[in-house]
């Protein structure tokens, strides 16, 4: 691809988003730029503190347990309460019990507060994904999440070998530095970002006639009865185990190959670096092809991407594997999310959220402790045998899963969105702020 072409791809890929967007694009790109504890908690633990892998691996399961819970909690409260005083008082929070956590010295009191943590972290993002769903319109959408994961791996690049640097020296630093990062988040949001929560809209089952009816309340038990929507965050569960892995069991098997955590952060930059480069070429990619077969192949790339470390030596090895399973973060993560959004009708954008945000927060609490018993046990190369199983389950899974969904099955909810929350085209209408300060 020529220099013109790139710079074409680039303008086209930011060109005619609303301004709130890039409000929050900017602040995604500050927190991730402080992203410290959720990356290094197991090399902090093992390394610096000197805990076993099982520890460390039920430490970080605990954090991953404060997700499971906060996930649909705050899917609630962000349709209830609204996207930014969700977004704010999960952030502020955010920011306190980071802080906390890097003063704790009993192991007891650094589990309490790592489950602190996942909590509050984790609180943020049904907020965010159904802001973004909110004032972007239907046909810019997959654009919009691939340019948000491009500003998370751009501050991930940054700060992975930032704070490897600094974990030599102090993690005590590192701690606070996130603190100080996501708080100036919070602040951006209260400053710039109004609320964006429709106030009214058509039912799914109106979706695509006239109506002034409101669309009737959407409880957690009606997410759970959509099948399909299910279906889908299965299988982002058992790719969220995989990916996980690059949190929990690469910095432990690296550790273990005699790596310092400079070392590691260095070849989890190559993550970062990688998706800054190629998201935005790839992305007029993506938006031209089945979304089927992205998925499908995104996880065998993911599964084996991580079973080929395994077979790593040197540190230039574990960055190859590192470019592999990238390149499957690239394809799956807007993809995913595209999906999740034309499946979620306008009102329930924050539970479907939610529940499509617990796959995460489930693989945060299951993942550690299967890399911590798995590598205890027999070795981390079972570890990454595993990956590949569950890459190969997972494509088997979309393939499936997606076999015959049409395009009016799949924009039914998108249809509802369009009518709710687009007019002619135009950005969906901003409701007045809501009041700062409310609780997640």
């Amino acid at each position: 691809m020529s220099a013109a072409s790139l710079r074409r791809a680039a303008r086209e890929s930011v060109s005619g988003l609303p301004r709130a967007f890039w409000w929050l694009w900017t602040s995604t790109l500050i927190n991730r730029l402080g992203a410290f504890v959720a990356t290094f908690m197991t090399l902090y633990l093992t390394l610096d503190r000197g805990y076993s892998a099982s520890f460390a691996g039920l430490v970080v399961a605990l954090h991953g347990l404060g997700g499971v819970v906060s996930s649909l909690v705050a899917g609630v409260m962000t349709d209830r309460l609204g996207r930014r005083p969700t977004l704010l008082a999960a952030q502020a929070s955010t920011a306190f019990s980071v802080a906390l956590l890097g003063f704790m010295e009993h192991p007891a009191a650094i589990a309490a507060v790592a489950l602190l943590v996942g909590m509050t972290s984790n609180a943020s993002r049904p907020a965010v994904a159904a802001m973004m769903a909110d004032i972007v319109r239907p046909e810019d959408r997959a654009r919009a999440f691939a340019l948000n994961y491009w500003a998370i791996n751009l501050g991930f690049a940054i700060s992975a070998t930032a704070a490897g640097v600094i974990a030599e020296y102090s993690y005590l630093a590192g701690f606070l530095g996130e603190a100080a990062l996501t708080l100036t988040c919070a602040v951006l949001v209260y400053v710039k970002l109004p609320e964006s929560r429709p106030e009214g809209g058509p039912s799914p089952a109106a979706a695509g006639r006239a109506t002034t009816g409101e669309e009737p309340a959407i409880g957690l038990a009606g997410v759970l009865r959509d099948g399909r929507f299910m279906g889908v965050v299965g299988l982002s569960f058992l790719i969220s185990l995989i990916f996980t892995q690059g949190s929990v069991g690469l910095p432990v098997a690296m550790g273990g190959a005699g790596f310092s955590p400079g070392d590691y952060g260095l070849v989890l930059a190559v993550n970062g670096a990688l998706i800054v480069l190629l998201q935005i070429p790839v992305t007029a990619f993506i938006e031209r092809h089945d979304p089927q077969k992205l998925l499908v192949i995104s996880a065998l790339l993911a599964g084996y991407g991580f079973a080929l470390t395994a077979f790593a030596g040197p540190l230039w090895a574990y960055a190859l594997t590192v470019c592999v399973w990238t390149l499957a973060e690239i394809v799956n993560s807007p993809t995913q999310m595209s999906l999740v959004v034309r499946l979620s009708p306008v009102h329930g954008r924050g539970r479907y959220q939610g529940v499509y945000n617990l796959s995460w927060a489930v693989a945060s609490l299951v993942a550690p402790l299967m890399a911590g018993f798995v590598i205890d046990r027999y070795g981390a190369d079972w570890l990454w045998g595993a990956t590949g199983v569950l890459g190969t389950v997972a494509a088997a899974g979309y393939w499936l899963l997606m076999r015959g969904l049409s395009e009016d099955e799949a924009g039914t909810s998108a249809a509802v969105a369009g009518g709710a929350a687009v007019a002619g085209g135009a950005p969906a209408p901003v409701a007045k702020p809501a009041p700062a300060g409310a609780e997640a």
